[in-house]
């Protein structure tokens, strides 16, 4: 720490992947942020022929995760919490191994990687853990000055898991709501 205690804004930029793991299509977000503002770096998708090999696809997720961490050097990458119930068994153990690429990449990039369920990306983002795909793509949009969110969808989540870990946590556990958030929150009640 610097002497009186006092960070200067580079020493609290952070740099961060969001990533949403598909077998066939995988989609990443990378941003800064400060710990107030996110500020978007970079955003795609990793896609696979559907018709591969398995492992020639968790090949190609890999390496292009692995790019991509290469190029922005993310201090921390942030997936997406499993569910603990699936409806299809082999969609899950499929989505496991896709999962699992990423979470090698990210240890070959020294990268730490953690987990969030969905609705606490919904919740740090709308203010609501039950939010809709489009309430979650406006608060990116608008949390990132963008006038559309991104194509495919899977950019979209990617950019919601990085913008979730950039918000600051009170040390009472509390999530902290964005002014953006807590605004937004504001006129949708004043709307009902």
């Amino acid at each position: 720490m610097p002497r009186g205690g006092c960070y200067n804004a580079a020493q609290l930029m952070k740099c961060i992947i969001g990533i949403d793991p598909g077998l066939q299509c995988t989609g990443y977000g990378v941003v800064r942020t400060d710990g107030r503002d996110c500020t978007l770096l970079d955003g795609g998708v990793v896609r696979t022929d559907p018709e591969g090999p398995l492992a020639l696809r968790l090949q190609t997720i890999h390496t292009g995760i692995m790019e991509v961490m290469r190029e922005h050097s993310p201090e921390i990458a942030v997936v997406e919490q499993l569910y603990a119930k699936y409806h299809h068994p082999h969609t899950a153990m499929l989505m496991g191994h896709a999962r699992g690429v990423i979470y090698l990449a990210a240890a070959a990039c020294s990268v730490d990687v953690v987990a969030y369920e969905a609705s606490m990306v919904k919740k740090a983002l709308t203010g609501h853990g039950r939010a809709s795909k489009s309430q979650v793509g406006r608060m990116v949009c608008h949390l990132l000055g963008l006038k559309e969110p991104p194509e495919p969808e899977d950019v979209t989540d990617a950019l919601a898991l990085a913008i979730c870990h950039s918000r600051p946590v009170f040390a009472s556990g509390a999530e902290a709501i964005h002014p953006a958030i807590a605004a937004a929150m504001q006129r949708g009640n004043r709307r009902h």
